[in-house]
């Protein structure tokens, strides 16, 4: 079974470190998440063009440029492609199109999985990097 890519937890796990504790290093962080520097960097570079985190050359460290509480799951899911073209649900390609299900498959079932997307978007829209990491520090 294909999966989301990993992508958004690792984005979300960087913006919650960085949140909790700023100017951190690329290394530190991949040691966090445990896994790659060049898998953090490419990431990383994602949410500094999306204008969620800066980075600063030479000595490192990255930081929010956005306040924790404005930033939502959302942001971050966007930030970092986690889908293609904007669609979560890919269709099958080249169904049978002589067979009354399979002519009609993805016209039957397009609404329903749009409607699914946009309740995922909807609820990651509701929570906030500030909110993510007061339950990782424990500070409710």
């Amino acid at each position: 079974m294909k999966k989301i890519s990993s992508r958004f937890s690792i984005a979300v796990h960087i913006i919650s470190l960085v949140s909790v504790m700023p100017s951190l290093t690329g290394d530190v962080i991949a040691g966090s998440v445990n896994t790659n520097p060049a898998i953090i960097r490419k990431i990383m570079g994602k949410l500094k063009k999306a204008g969620l985190i800066t980075v600063r050359a030479g000595t490192g460290g990255a930081m929010l440029r956005v306040d924790a509480a404005q930033i939502t799951l959302l942001d971050i899911y966007r930030a970092v492609e986690v889908v293609d073209h904007n669609e979560l649900f890919n269709f099958h390609e080249h169904p049978n199109p002589d067979c009354p299900v399979g002519a009609n498959i993805e016209a039957a079932l397009r609404a329903t999985m749009v409607t699914a997307q946009l309740a995922l978007e909807r609820e990651l829209a509701e929570v906030t990097v500030q909110q993510l990491a007061r339950q990782l520090v424990n500070e409710k």
